[in-house]
C-alpha cells in the first residue's frame, strides 16, 4: 500500500475531517481513505449532459414546425443591411 502526504491543508478542512472521522468512529486517515474511495467510485459527471438535456427539450418544443435554414436567414439579413 502506498503513502500519500497531503500538504497545505486548510485548518478548517482538517477540523472538518477530524469531526467527520469522530462521528463515524474512525481515524482521520481511515476517514480520508473512505472519502477518496467514495469519490472515485462515483461515475464522472458528463459536462455536456445539461446541454444535451436542454437541446432535447428545445427540439421537442419545435417538433413539427417549419424551420428556416440559418444560411437563408443570414442572407436575408445581409441583403436587408445592404439596402
Amino acid at each position: 500500500m502506498a503513502d500519500i502526504i497531503l500538504r497545505n491543508l486548510d485548518e478548517s478542512l482538517k477540523q472538518g475531517l477530524r469531526e467527520r472521522a469522530a462521528k463515524n468512529g474512525r481515524s482521520m486517515a481511515t476517514e480520508l481513505r473512505a472519502i477518496v474511495a467514495e469519490a472515485l467510485a462515483r461515475p464522472e459527471a458528463n459536462p455536456n449532459a445539461e446541454f444535451k438535456r436542454l437541446a432535447a427539450i428545445s427540439r421537442a418544443l419545435s417538433a413539427g414546425r417549419k424551420h428556416t435554414p440559418s444560411e437563408v436567414l443570414l442572407r436575408e439579413s445581409r441583403d436587408k443591411d445592404a439596402e
